[in-house]
């Protein structure tokens, strides 16, 4: 299937799994050439095998979104193997280790963070001048509920997406008059390898969720191919909410 997103270049974080893997590959369904970005490179490998087996093209990198060093080398790649950027996904996230504020672990706490905020900030930073020269860009900030709530165990995670929210309307702010559209996409609960870790710790009511309630990966992956076009400009600045029923309608999913 080729929209209005063949030709583009896109960089998916946390792409070796879930919502990163799933996007991945709707993404090249649509005609984008894809840089596929995480910790993994064996499993980053699996998914780049399922892209070109569809004919699409995929490019992989090791990549720690805690560093910035290595967000650049992945906007590097980009640039280098398929000729620049037009789409950032910054999709990496943390949710372990679940605990109450007293109970926690300052470093694993703070390593959250750093995924799940910093993370975004670098991300943004490598890609926006690429961006710049191009005159036009998309980057979507995969967010949550959590980051307008207060949820027991969850202080890491909803602060850091909280502060993200936060980055994407900074963002927004500054370069939507440079032709560069951030929305952030709040997915509600998907059925990844996350909520085994939020049913495991028994804390607050997430975790009570009966796993037929959580939408599959390919429907956030969803939403984001149709946040990346120009359908969804009016939503720069914003989470777009992918459990309102009206957006479900927007991205053809209900």
């Amino acid at each position: 299937m080729m929209t209005e997103l063949a030709g583009k270049v896109a960089l998916i974080t946390g792409a070796s799994k879930g919502i990163g893997a799933a996007t991945a590959l709707e993404l090249a369904r649509q005609g984008v050439s894809v840089v596929l970005a995480a910790r993994s490179a064996e499993a980053l490998e699996e998914v780049a095998g399922k892209v070109e087996k569809m004919g699409g093209k995929a490019a992989v990198i090791s990549c720690d979104v805690s560093s910035y060093e290595d967000l650049s080398a992945a906007v590097q790649l980009c640039q280098e193997q398929f000729g620049g950027l037009d789409i950032l996904i910054n999709n990496a996230g943390a949710i372990d280790p679940i605990a109450r504020l007293a109970d926690s672990d300052p470093v694993l706490w703070a390593r959250a963070a750093d995924v799940n905020y910093k993370g975004v900030y670098f991300g943004i930073h490598a890609a926006i001048p690429v961006m710049q020269q191009r005159g036009s860009g998309v980057i979507i900030n995969v967010s949550s509920g959590a980051a307008t709530a207060a949820l027991e165990g969850w202080s890491h995670y909803c602060s850091s997406k909280a502060a993200a929210l936060s980055l994407t309307r900074c963002a927004d702010l500054e370069y939507r008059a440079q032709g560069i559209t951030v929305i952030g996409l709040s997915p509600g609960t998907v059925a990844t390898d996350m909520q085994v870790s939020i049913k495991q710790s028994g804390i607050n009511p997430v975790s009570q969720l009966d796993p037929s309630v959580h939408v599959p990966a390919d429907w956030p992956a969803r939403a984001i191919a149709w946040l990346c076009t120009g359908a969804a400009k009016d939503y720069a600045g914003t989470d777009f909410v992918l459990k309102n029923e009206e957006n479900l309608h927007k991205i053809g999913l209900i």
